[in-house]
């Protein structure tokens, strides 16, 4: 087992749930031996559909969570001490929009840390959707309004799960560029600064409309990049799973191989090249794994073919679906892969996805999952 993060020697796990956060931490070298213990949950009886784990900082690790609260609403918290306590700002809300706007946080989709050139940036992907951007390491977030006010904005249409910004990618090698993905809008790209913002989602098929291949419209569930050709992306539509080698100018579908290409996660590996992860389901109208397997697939060649990952997984009829924010990465050698259901269960590979063992059981409806080493 290689330690590739600075000197880290234990994997934090945050899974966001309908009821609350849970926290479980493990020795790097023993992770695939179980014996993970959850914490929580943090945030009783909300929903948090948002966690980040900003390891930027020369100290512990900042997480940032996105919690809603049936009585107060959505809002965004942070921790310096790995959870042991948490703070929003106490005369304000972290993130609203503004006056003017005629519109009111519903939810928070996502938040995003930006790369080490900007340190003390993080985004916010919301519902409704927009962008949110903050300077202080989310303590604060303004409205990115040219994605707010773009021309197209009065057309888009929400998914099933509301009009929402659920993806949000930066470019290492640009802070000036910055990839979001709306559901149901679309792809949309800002190559200056979030100045101005145009739609990317040339080749991506909308099955659901008269006009299959609209400028934007997509259902775009879950966008991941790829760690070493940076000009890579993989996709998972509504219908359909894409790779993309220009930074999302164009698409290309690879979801010949795989059970079903519906679904709504997809995760790359760490370090290696066109390895990529999905989750597939059985259909739209009926979002139960493909086939009613407990399967994730994995290419190592880009999306030319897909391998089932099953070893350790439920071999009984399974019907634990995993949404778009429930299927990550860590950062060790070999990864881990986690993924979390609405069966409330977690599962967790040690060796790239080769073999799993179940984490979890029980837990609320499982929203998102985040992995990271820490030290």
């Amino acid at each position: 087992m290689t330690d590739v993060f600075g000197g880290a020697s234990e994997v934090l796990l945050a899974v966001g749930t309908r009821k609350g956060l849970f926290l479980a931490r493990r020795p790097v070298a023993a992770r695939a031996r179980g014996g993970w213990e959850f914490d929580g949950p943090h945030f009783p009886a909300q929903s948090v559909y948002a966690v980040a784990i900003d390891r930027r900082g020369p100290g512990a690790p900042r997480l940032l969570v996105g919690a809603d609260s049936a009585h107060w609403g959505p809002s965004v918290f942070h921790s310096d001490d790995l959870g042991a306590t948490w703070r929003e700002p106490p005369d304000r809300a972290a993130l609203r929009f503004p006056e003017g706007t005629g519109a009111s946080l519903t939810r928070v989709w996502q938040l995003h840390p930006a790369g080490p050139e900007e340190p003390g940036v993080v985004y916010a992907g919301v519902e409704p959707a927009a962008l949110f951007r903050s300077e202080d390491g989310g303590e604060s977030f303004a409205l990115v309004r040219p994605l707010w006010e773009h021309p197209t904005r009065e057309r888009w249409e929400p998914g099933g799960g509301g009009l929402g910004l659920h993806t949000v990618l930066t470019d290492p090698r640009d802070p000036a560029s910055v990839t979001v993905a709306i559901s149901a809008a679309g792809v949309f790209r800002t190559r200056d600064a979030c100045r101005s913002w145009s739609p990317s989602n040339t080749g991506v098929e909308a099955v659901f409309l008269p006009d299959r291949h609209p400028e934007f419209g997509q259902c775009v569930h879950k966008i991941a990049p790829d760690p070493v050709v940076r000009d890579r992306l993989f996709l998972q539509n509504h219908w359909g799973v894409y790779r993309s080698e220009d930074a999302g100018a164009t698409w290309t579908s690879i979801g010949g191989g795989l059970p079903s290409d519906s679904g709504f996660a997809v995760a790359t590996h760490p370090r290696r090249s066109g390895v990529a992860y999905v989750f597939p389901l059985n259909a739209d109208s009926d979002r139960v794994p493909a086939g009613r397997r407990c399967r994730v697939y994995r290419t190592a060649d880009s999306g030319g073919s897909w391998e089932e990952l099953g070893a350790g997984l439920p071999e009984e009829p399974h019907y634990g679906t995993v949404l778009r924010d429930a299927l990550c990465t860590d950062d060790a050698d070999p990864a881990g892969i986690y993924f979390g259901n609405r069966n409330g269960e977690v599962f967790a590979s040690a060796d790239d996805g080769d073999g799993w063992r179940q984490l979890a059981a029980h837990l609320p409806d499982v929203l998102c999952v985040r992995a990271a080493l820490i030290g």
